[in-house]
């Protein structure tokens, strides 16, 4: 049974990051903050640990368009490779293996039976 909230983590895919987070920045009267990363341009929610929902981040991605379905929800797992195991046998379509996302732990990207793309999330 699982013992957390189920969504950890979204993205919204964006093709014009200055754009995109002055838009965010000025509708939500806020400053995202920049996450390191090597391959990819990420600018996070602001986030309190502790409290209720999510956190997210703007996200420029070769390969990700935004636009409809440009926001991707990540479920939380206790090790995404588990449920990542099951997504074939139901239907479902695993479009990355479970890879490292650094000290943010590991993620799995799959499409499920109606054709919706989400993330699985996990430290391990």
């Amino acid at each position: 049974m699982m013992k957390m909230n189920i969504v950890g983590w979204f993205e919204i895919y964006v093709a014009d990051m200055a754009r995109a987070k002055k838009f965010y920045e000025s509708v939500f009267n806020t400053q995202l903050e920049k996450l390191d990363d090597d391959e990819l341009e990420y600018w996070m929610f602001p986030y309190q640990q502790g409290s209720e929902g999510a956190s997210g981040a703007l996200v420029k991605m070769d390969g990700v368009p935004p636009g409809p379905g440009g926001t991707m929800v990540y479920l939380m797992c206790e090790d995404c490779a588990v449920e990542e195991a099951r997504v074939v046998p139901n239907g479902g379509e695993v479009l990355r293996a479970k890879f490292s996302i650094g000290e943010h732990g590991y993620v799995s990207i799959a499409k499920d039976i109606e054709g919706n793309v989400i993330g699985l999330h996990s430290m391990k």
